[in-house]
C-alpha cells in the first residue's frame, strides 16, 4: 500500500494525525524508521532535500520514498503501542525549500525565455541554490536579463497551479522539458510563463518567493553552474555582505563608493613593497652564497673517479649548510646561485624542520660528476623520503630518523663517494 501524500493536497500543513502500518530497523544501517497512512513529510527526490519535523515527540532526520513506501527515520523507535500519531513539519525549513524550487522553476524559465538555455541540473543546499545551464558561456549581461524576468515574475505575484494529467493530455501545454514519468504527471503551472512536470512543494503564488538573487558561476563539465537564492535567505547574503562592507569602510577608512579604489591602492602599495623586498632579499642571498662560498672545501676525486675529459675540473669543491624551517624555493635559489659563482661545486643544502627534513643538491657544469640522479635513492631511503631531479641537481624529504648533523654526513659520504 503506497502511503498517501499530503503535500501534495496542502503544501502549507505543518501539523497532522495518522495511523502508524509499521515500524523497522533496517538489517543494513540499524536505523529506525516509521511509516505512515499518509503523510506531509516531504521525501527526498527532485533535487529538494527532505521535510523534518517530529512523529510523536521524535525527530524526523531523513525521509526517503521507497518503493512507494515513505521511510521517515527516527533515533529510535516509537514506545509504546501507539497506532496514532501526531506529527509536526519543521515549517520553517519547508517553505524555504518551497520558495527556493519555486525559485528555479522561474530562474529556469527566465532562461530559457531570455537565451533559450535549458536546465540539465538543479540542486537545493543548505545555504545556496544551483542550476546547471546547458550551454558553455553565459556574459553578465545573460545573467541580468534573467534575474531581472525572474523578480518581475515574483512581483506580478502569479498563481501557481498544480494539476493533476496523463500522458495524453501532456500535448495540450507548452512544457519546458518532458516528465520522466509515464503516468499520474503532476504539473506545476505559472500561467504563460512556466508549464513544468514536478512533485516538489511550490507556495500559492509566485510572491511568496520573495526575491531571487544570482551569486555567481561557475564551469562544470561543459556546463555552466549558476548559483543563486531566494526569500529569505536573500536577506541573509544582504546581511552578511553589509556586515563585510561595513568592516572594510572602517579599516580603510573609505566610504562604500570608495571601497574599490581603496582595495585598488592597497595592492599596487603591497605589489611595490614585495618588489622592493625581493630586492633586498636578493642582496642578502648574494652575501649569504659569498660566506658559503668561503666556507667550502675542496675534495680531490680518488684515483679513476675524477673527469675523464680534458676540458672539466678534476676536483670537486663541496658546500654544505644546514637550516632550521628554511624554505625549499630559497634553497633552490642558494644552490642555483652558488653553482653559478663557482662551477666546479657541489652543494648540499639541508632544511630541518619539527616533521622532517627536506634538501638540496646541485652541481655545477665545470664537474660531470657526481651522477646526482643515481645518487638520491640511496639518500632516499636513509629517511624513507620522496623526491627525484636530474643528474645535476636533485631535491627530496622525509622522516626525521636520525639528527640533522648525521643525516648531512651521510648525505656528503653518499655523494662525495
Amino acid at each position: 500500500m503506497e502511503t498517501r501524500k499530503l503535500y501534495y493536497e496542502d503544501p502549507y500543513i505543518k501539523k497532522f494525525s495518522t495511523r502508524v502500518l509499521e515500524q523497522k530497523q533496517e538489517e543494513a544501517t540499524g536505523n529506525w524508521y516509521v511509516v505512515l497512512q499518509e503523510t506531509a513529510f516531504y521525501p527526498t527526490g527532485g533535487g529538494q532535500p527532505c521535510d523534518r519535523g517530529l512523529i510523536q515527540g521524535k525527530p524526523v532526520t531523513q525521509v526517503e520514498e521507497i518503493d512507494g513506501e515513505i521511510r521517515h527515520y527516527v533515533g529510535s523507535p516509537i514506545e509504546g503501542e501507539t497506532v496514532t500519531v501526531d506529527c509536526t513539519i519543521e515549517w520553517e525549513r519547508r517553505f524555504d525549500h518551497m520558495q527556493h524550487h519555486t525559485g528555479q522553476h522561474i530562474l529556469s524559465a527566465a532562461f530559457v525565455s531570455t537565451m533559450d538555455i535549458d536546465t540539465v541540473g538543479f540542486h537545493l543546499g543548505e545555504e545556496v541554490c544551483t542550476i546547471d545551464l546547458d550551454t558553455a558561456t553565459l556574459t553578465d549581461d545573460n545573467l541580468k536579463k534573467a534575474e531581472l524576468l525572474s523578480n518581475q515574475i515574483i512581483l506580478e505575484n502569479r498563481v501557481i497551479e498544480t494539476k493533476w494529467v496523463s500522458q495524453e493530455e501532456l500535448a495540450d501545454y507548452p512544457l519546458r522539458k518532458q516528465p520522466k514519468v509515464k503516468e499520474a504527471i503532476r504539473l506545476v503551472i505559472i500561467p504563460e510563463f512556466d508549464y513544468n512536470g514536478c512533485g516538489g512543494t511550490h507556495p500559492l503564488g509566485t510572491g511568496q518567493v520573495s526575491a531571487i538573487k544570482i551569486l555567481g558561476t561557475e564551469r562544470m563539465r561543459g556546463k555552466v553552474r549558476v548559483k543563486f537564492v531566494c526569500g529569505n535567505r536573500v536577506l541573509r547574503q544582504l546581511h552578511g555582505k553589509q556586515e563585510i562592507v561595513q568592516r572594510l569602510t572602517d579599516h580603510l577608512n573609505a566610504p562604500e563608493e570608495g571601497l574599490v579604489e581603496a582595495v585598488e591602492r592597497l595592492l599596487l602599495k603591497e605589489k611595490e613593497l614585495i618588489s622592493a623586498i625581493d630586492e633586498k632579499m636578493e642582496l642578502l642571498l648574494e652575501y649569504e652564497v659569498n660566506d658559503l662560498l668561503n666556507s667550502g672545501e675542496v675534495v680531490q676525486w680518488s684515483e679513476g673517479q675524477g673527469n675523464s675529459d680534458e676540458s672539466l675540473e678534476d676536483e670537486l669543491f663541496l658546500v654544505k649548510k644546514r637550516y632550521q624551517d628554511r624554505s625549499v624555493k630559497e634553497m633552490q635559489k642558494l644552490a642555483g646561485m652558488l653553482i653559478e659563482k663557482r662551477e666546479s661545486a657541489a652543494v648540499i643544502l639541508l632544511n630541518e624542520t619539527t616533521e622532517g627534513f627536506q634538501y638540496v643538491c646541485a652541481r655545477g657544469n665545470k664537474v660531470s660528476k657526481p651522477n646526482l640522479k643515481e645518487k638520491s635513492p640511496d639518500i632516499l631511503n636513509l629517511i624513507d623520503g620522496k623526491g627525484g631531479g636530474r643528474e645535476s641537481q636533485i631535491q627530496g624529504g622525509g622522516s626525521k630518523t636520525m639528527t640533522g648533523e648525521a643525516f648531512l654526513e651521510k648525505m656528503v659520504n653518499i655523494i662525495t663517494s
